[in-house]
């Protein structure tokens, strides 16, 4: 990989000339001259620099987006050719929506690293359209969300099934109901993630089956705090099984008993379009397909 690229990344993601030479084992005056280089080749500056901070200009903006691109085209390239001769080994990138990634895939890194233990995941966690352009971006080796989308630079393999219930706090008006008509519940407080969330969208289509949408929405980014917020009794949500599953079990959430329920999506595996894959990705692709019911535990709810 062009070494400026690398220099040049590190300085923007550090926002220091120091901080980056000694993330990089090198002398600042080299850091300095290699900055330099970069700009004179792409032909204007990409920092804006004064003696508190170092941060990116248009131009450097639109640089970093690209040396990204470039830098993860060559960590693949590098993992493709390894895997001629070698068993399967080395990072694996994974970006997870935050129902699979936070209550699913740390059961499917756990057996993954039994059976692999050469192959070394690192996660990140964001909602479904976050994990989408990282993927097409090639910053992340694959994803995994919720939903059906179509991407001209991405492949959608849906593998699993997931169910998605209605849930109150356990003193809720409606919980002890044994059937609960949907207009009921347009009069109540929905808490809802954000637009871009697969859970979102779930959420939404289900509202379309409402008569009136519901007036009432509060908008969280996090499932973690949905389920809190839900059982503090500030409203009721839409949720995965898995995101649900302990707390249905010792009580704190119930699901309340809507003939609509469960809405049913899939989890899908999103790869590039490319016509070659790393070995780690074509075995966690295989495990999803094969060997998930082995690799997670069953949900009861």
């Amino acid at each position: 990989m062009d070494q400026l690229l690398l220099v040049f990344i590190t300085v923007a993601e550090k926002k220091n000339f120091s901080r980056a030479a000694e993330e990089l084992h090198m002398t600042q005056p080299a850091i300095s001259q290699c900055i330099q280089a970069l700009e004179r080749a792409v032909g204007s500056r990409l920092l804006d620099r004064t003696n508190k901070y170092v941060r990116l200009n248009k131009a450097g903006e639109i640089v970093y987006h690209h040396a990204k691109e470039i830098t993860g085209l060559y960590t693949k390239m590098k993992c493709l050719v390894d895997d001629l001769t070698n068993k399967a080994s080395g990072e694996l990138s994974i970006g997870a929506s935050y129902s699979f990634g936070e209550y699913v895939l740390p059961h499917i890194i756990a057996y993954l690293s039994k059976y692999y233990p050469l192959i070394k995941p690192a996660i990140k966690i964001g909602n479904t359209k976050e994990i989408e352009h990282l993927v097409a971006r090639h910053q992340l080796d694959v994803g995994i969300v919720e939903g059906e989308f179509k991407h001209e630079r991405l492949n959608f393999e849906p593998f699993a099934e997931d169910k998605m219930y209605v849930v109150a706090a356990a003193q809720h008006k409606l919980a002890r109901r044994k059937s609960i008509r949907l207009a009921e519940l347009e009069k109540e407080t929905w808490i809802v993630r954000e637009k871009g969330s697969g859970t979102r969208e779930a959420t939404e289509k289900m509202f379309q089956l409402f008569e009136q949408p519901p007036e009432q929405l509060m908008e969280f980014g996090s499932t973690q705090i949905i389920k809190e917020s839900v059982e503090a009794g500030l409203g009721i949500s839409l949720l995965s099984q898995w995101a649900i599953r302990k707390e249905a079990m010792d009580g704190s959430l119930v699901i309340l008993k809507v003939k609509e329920a469960p809405v049913k999506r899939k989890f899908s595996l999103v790869t590039t379009t490319d016509p070659f894959q790393p070995k780690v990705v074509e075995i966690l692709s295989q495990l999803l397909r094969e060997d998930l019911a082995n690799a997670i535990p069953k949900v009861e709810i």
